[in-house]
């Protein structure tokens, strides 16, 4: 769709994708493990998926999840579907830590601190190469 900023995947940076969905770096600076799961084809919806494909997508944003977890060992792990702004079939993936700016806020409420969480200057290769390792299995779509 040619409005759609999801459909547009230029400058996106992926950490994986096959020829169903793709997980990027959301580009958020005061969450720097910030992941978004996204569909490839514009689909607005869950429930406009087959079933298989409802699965699949949910074993990548677990796969996310976990791979988060594993690299960032974050107090929580915030998951979140909206698409209020973007129709566009999405996951959010949110590592939260207590000192985190919106701590125990969420992402998008009121901010209480103004500095990011410390992380670890090789974060994208980490999440990058744990997540190849959680989705190595994962088929393609059918």
């Amino acid at each position: 769709m040619a409005d759609c900023p999801l459909c547009d995947v230029q400058g996106e940076t992926v950490l994986w994708q096959d020829t169903f969905c793709r997980v990027i770096l959301a580009g958020e600076m005061d969450y720097p493990g910030f992941l978004r799961v996204i569909v490839n084809a514009h689909i607005k919806e869950m429930s406009d998926l087959p079933f298989t494909d409802q699965e699949k997508l949910m074993r990548v944003v677990f796969a996310a999840e976990a791979a988060l977890r594993k690299v960032m060992q974050p107090n929580k792990i915030n998951l979140a579907s909206l698409g209020n702004g973007v129709p566009h079939l999405h996951w959010h993936v949110i590592p939260r830590f207590e000192d985190d700016p919106h701590f125990p806020n969420p992402v998008w409420g009121v901010r209480l601190r103004n500095t990011p969480h410390a992380t670890s200057p090789n974060l994208l290769e980490r999440l990058t190469a744990t997540l190849s390792q959680q989705l190595a299995h994962v088929p393609e779509k059918e």
